[in-house]
């Protein structure tokens, strides 16, 4: 390994300078946040629907716990296979795909809510098979903005901007149509988004790929992307220690904090709540695009301290006021961490090995999550509501300590965040039988 090489993956003096990018509003760019925009609208309604729907069916906190964490357990679990097929077969066409069997699960919950209310298991079925097709979905996200955009940091603050815009909407018009029709007419409107986004991923101009690299076997890629994972301390830093605050922080946050705010301000008081999470966000992506510090991951590691803030907003019995205070600042946080996250590891880590090694990241990280709202209920149950979400608090502002004292994150230094060439339209994949994108 060069010296260089050895800089860029442990923090030492390399410090690449921004490399001037192409406008970001290219043809690709565009399609390409059309089809993002699209499910993250469909996606910002999904808890309201399902947390209101659970518990209006009578499954509870345990419940909404329950269908929260099939859906993240199917992501985690597939993941792995997600980012080597995606590699095998281009991100792009995994992606379509998912998107097509995400559009009849959910549409498929659409109809149920409409008859009534559906067995727990029904429900838990269907998030299982939209999380594993979001498993295919997934890994692409990372190795498709550096195909469709230079400035990766921007592009991925625009994106995330996007995304807490739709969940300033979202929630709100989500807590509206529950309490008008039902969650059927939710799951109906979010299952449309995805036919929306595989439109727009399907128009998308890309570079064909290379395939000189598909006689690999499954397992030699799959090594091949645990090794470069594990050489890279930074990386799998910040997994470990995420996968306490996955599990106890976020993962308990929402079904324990939703069950609370429905309790306190009912469905609308819940939406109002996501809808400021998300305001937040618009303006933690903002920062995110503005500032560009040369140690990425000690900086952004303040996102973690401010979600922290997330579950005791939702404990002290808050008003609508300071809910949407408290869950603004949260979603501050959260859109800052993740738009350096996204960049930090789009930059440091080749781009013929991203979809792999970022299926690593999201893997560790969805298992803690899964494993924190399956336990909601239960933890709930022997600690009391408010009492967890105390504890979740405290373990939050504790696990950014703990990042912080781990060398290899608080020095890493940031790589170039623009790649030339990366946003430009090149020739159109052939098109043949079953080919998808």
């Amino acid at each position: 390994m060069s010296s260089s090489e050895t800089d860029l993956r442990e923090g030492g003096p390399s410090d690449v300078p921004p490399v001037q990018a192409a406008p970001l509003w290219t043809a690709n760019f565009r399609l390409y946040f059309g089809a993002r925009t699209g499910s993250l609208l469909g996606d910002a309604m999904l808890p309201v629907a399902l947390s209101v729907g659970v518990l209006d069916a009578g499954y509870g906190t345990a419940g909404v716990g329950y269908a929260l964490g099939a859906w993240m357990a199917a992501l985690a679990l597939c993941m792995l296979f997600g980012g080597v097929l995606a590699d095998r077969f281009t991100p792009r066409r995994m992606m379509v795909w998912a998107d097509l069997v995400r559009l009849v699960a959910q549409g498929a919950l659409a109809v149920a809510f409409a008859f009534g209310a559906p067995p727990l298991w029904e429900i838990v079925a269907l998030q299982f098979v939209s999380g594993l097709a979001t498993a295919l979905f997934q890994p692409g996200v990372a190795s498709m903005v550096p195909q469709v955009a230079d400035d990766l940091q921007r592009a991925n603050g625009v994106l995330r901007i996007a995304e807490s815009a739709a969940g300033v909407l979202g929630p709100a018009l989500a807590g509206v149509l529950v309490s008008a029709a039902g969650p059927g007419v939710v799951f109906g409107f979010y299952s449309a988004t995805y036919g929306i986004s595989a439109i727009c991923l399907l128009l998308l101009r890309l570079a064909p790929a290379d395939g000189g690299a598909d006689e690999e076997s499954f397992r030699r890629r799959l090594v091949e992307g645990w090794r470069e994972f594990r050489s890279r301390t930074w990386l799998w830093s910040v997994i470990s220690v995420f996968l306490l605050y996955g599990c106890f922080v976020a993962g308990v946050s929402l079904p324990v904090g939703a069950d609370l705010v429905v309790a306190d301000l009912g469905s609308k008081g819940l939406g109002i709540g996501l809808a400021a999470f998300g305001a937040g966000g618009v303006v933690g992506g903002a920062l995110a695009i503005r500032i560009r510090p040369s140690r990425p991951l000690a900086v952004g590691t303040t996102g973690w301290a401010l979600y922290a803030i997330f579950p005791i907003t939702a404990a002290v019995e808050p008003g609508v006021v300071l809910l949407s205070l408290g869950w603004a600042v949260a979603g501050v946080g959260l859109a800052f961490w993740s738009v350096i996250w996204a960049t930090t590891v789009q930059t440091q880590i080749p781009g013929h090995l991203l979809n792999r090694v970022y299926a690593y990241d999201v893997t560790g990280s969805l298992l803690a999550m899964a494993l924190g709202r399956s336990l909601a209920g239960p933890l709930a149950s022997v600690t009391g509501q408010r009492p967890l979400m105390y504890l979740a608090t405290a373990l939050g502002l504790a696990c950014s300590g703990m990042l912080l004292a781990v060398p290899a994150v608080r020095r890493l230094r940031a790589a170039a965040a623009a790649r030339p060439g990366g946003g430009k339209a090149g020739a159109e994949e052939p098109a043949g039988a079953g080919q998808a994108g």
